[in-house]
């Protein structure tokens, strides 16, 4: 369920966000959640790291490579640590 959060805003900016919404035919709140969103995403490293597994996986799984491979190279990696 989504909830309010009041925040205080320059009247100028304000106007300027809802041409612009208008603009892009959404609400000034969509706009909002869309800014909120985006901020969050970039800045958020879990994200960027999540997104960074995915794209490895992609690469090793085209090259055939299988995650029972992947186990066996961390598990022999970490024996010559050891």
């Amino acid at each position: 369920m989504a909830t309010q959060m009041i925040i205080r805003i320059d009247p100028k900016v304000k106007d300027r966000l809802n041409k612009l919404a208008r603009i892009e035919g959404k609400t000034t709140s969509e706009m909002i959640r869309e800014l909120i969103e985006d901020y969050i995403k970039e800045r958020d490293i879990s994200v960027y790291i999540g997104d960074l597994w995915n794209r490895i996986g992609g690469k090793l799984r085209a090259k055939g490579i299988k995650p029972k491979d992947i186990d066996r190279a961390i598990k022999a990696a970490r024996k010559k640590q050891g």
